[in-house]
């Protein structure tokens, strides 16, 4: 339990004592509101609510709603979700929007630039280009498949898992790359690839959340993305950034080709769209 009701109980008033019923009751969903919206659900003021939350021995709402996180034991996406939610006053799009302008700062400060430099060009020299990315980064790697696919480059999209990964990894050579994203740590999956790299020496680079403990490795090129702390809700706002930055640079690489084949793609478009036939 949250309080200790035979101390609080007769002390509280009935408007408090309803208050600590519902939150007692109510725990996973008051972690998620903020102090006005659970003023508006009892239909009680906000000042109510701090009253109460000191009147029972916390600072404020926040460290009360602490308290509740604690006790729930969340764990993984969860409490990353609640934590990032667990403010005075909920979900603050300015805030929101202020914390992700850090984060690309961060980002761009630990960011190696000669990396992202050797990256550009291993694209460029791959003779086929492998993309991997699992669960949340599935996304990413989409992305950057369907764009450098537009601009007319060698990709390859692999299979998020399983034994099919190694049906889409049969044919690699030393010639080909893999982009891979692995955040937090290695999958299985990214093991399997970092091994497979050893026994038939291809690149490899690695959108990753880790500034130490990485491959120590010529042929590992590793490019850092900051997207928050441990348990916070990890944004994809650097991620996307920097995919999106990586294939500007490669496109201005590219000298022009890509723009061509950007350009066929279009009046093929205009050939063969809808209704043309």
């Amino acid at each position: 339990m949250i309080f200790d009701v035979s101390k609080d109980a007769l002390s509280l008033t009935k408007t408090e004592q309803r208050i600590q019923e519902y939150m007692e009751l109510n725990k996973e969903e008051v972690l998620f509101l903020s102090i006005g919206q659970l003023a508006k659900k009892l239909e009680v003021s906000e000042a109510t609510i701090s009253r109460f939350a000191k009147h029972v021995g916390y600072t404020d709402y926040k460290s009360l709603k602490q308290k509740i996180m604690e006790q729930q034991r969340l764990e993984g996406p969860a409490l990353k979700l609640v934590g990032s939610l667990a403010s005075e006053h909920g979900f603050q799009l300015q805030d929101y929007f202020l914390k992700q302008q850090t984060y690309l700062q961060k980002t761009l400060e630990f960011l190696s630039l000669d990396s992202f430099a050797e990256g550009v060009n291993s694209v460029l020299n791959a003779e086929r280009i492998y993309i991997h990315g699992k669960n949340a980064s599935k996304t990413l790697s989409e992305l950057l498949f369907y764009r450098l696919r537009r601009i007319g480059l060698p990709v390859v999209l692999l299979p998020t898992g399983g034994n099919e990964i190694l049906e889409g990894l049969a044919h690699i050579t030393e010639r080909d790359l893999v982009i891979m994203f692995s955040f937090s740590k290695n999958s299985y999956e990214g093991n399997l690839i970092l091994d497979l790299k050893k026994k038939l020496c291809f690149r490899v680079i690695g959108f990753t959340g880790r500034i130490y403990g990485e491959v120590e490795d010529k042929d590992y090129i590793p490019l850092y993305v900051y997207r928050g702390e441990d348990k916070e809700y990890h944004s994809m706002t650097t991620a996307v950034t920097l995919v999106d930055s990586f294939i500007l640079a490669i496109s201005e690489k590219l000298d022009g080709k890509g723009l061509q084949k950007l350009k066929h793609l279009h009046e093929l478009k205009m050939l063969y769209g809808q209704n043309r036939l």
